[in-house]
């Protein structure tokens, strides 16, 4: 299982928050590409970006920071938040993201997906961020009429070749991932699906470790992290240590 640090950028500084409040907002860091050196020195082999900002503004806004990040960093990274037309993913690959993130524009463009899955094959990701059970967009703060597993198979049939799922109640609390929607998600499709949202402990990740088996294959870490309830060296031990088992 891939373990990837989460890097959420709002007004330039590395933040988290609380269920995707912006009222409930953390600043861990006022210099993201140092913490995203941190996390590749710790062992990451992959980095996940959000621009918040973006995501509430409908384009892309810590477009700078990012390329800095990029340029500073030798693992791949990718990129959600505020990406919802064909320019925008083109200049987010022109900055060297390796893989980006589409959200609200899968939803209310779901011709965009096809066509961009075409163009790019596997840089292109769809995350779906779902508060009981229906997709949120626009930075959550909407709720869609798409139940998100239905929506995870519309994605499929478009051919993306994987799922970033977030259940919103979980981000940011360590209250532990939605394993049951998890489960759910990852056994009705047939592509792999990356796990997002409330991860506490290293009992969290041995849980998931079991959902391999339908289809969980990564697992994104933010809060946990930063607050110290684990370490990304013993999260890396613990998933690569059970892959051995």
């Amino acid at each position: 299982m891939l373990v990837i640090p989460a890097i959420d950028l709002h007004g330039g500084k590395c933040v988290r928050l609380l269920q995707g409040d912006r009222e409930k907002e953390t600043v861990y860091s006022t210099n993201p590409v140092e913490m995203a050196l941190r996390w590749q020195s710790e062992g990451a082999e992959y980095l996940h970006i959000v621009d918040l900002d973006g995501a509430f503004a409908g384009r892309p806004v810590n477009s700078a920071v990012i390329e800095k990040i990029v340029a500073a960093l030798d693992i791949p990274l990718q990129l959600g938040g505020g990406i919802r037309d064909l320019e925008t993913i083109r200049n987010a690959l022109a900055l060297g993201v390796s893989r980006v993130i589409l959200g609200t524009a899968a939803v209310e463009q779901p011709e965009l997906v096809g066509e961009v899955v075409a163009l790019y094959g596997d840089k292109i990701l769809v995350g779906i961020d779902a508060r009981d059970g229906i997709v949120a967009v626009k930075g959550w703060v909407e709720a869609s009429v798409e139940k998100a597993v239905d929506f995870a198979l519309k994605m499929q049939t478009f051919g993306v070749q994987e799922i970033v799922y977030t259940d919103i109640s979980r981000d940011g609390t360590l209250a532990g991932p939605n394993f049951e929607a998890l489960k759910e998600m990852a056994a009705a499709l047939e592509i792999p699906v990356v796990a997002s949202g409330g991860v506490s402990s290293l009992e969290d990740l041995r849980t998931l470790k079991g959902l391999e088996q339908y289809g969980v294959e990564s697992v994104i870490i933010g809060q946990a992290l930063y607050t110290g309830c684990i370490s990304l060296q013993d999260a890396l031990r613990e998933t690569r240590q059970r892959d051995r088992l």
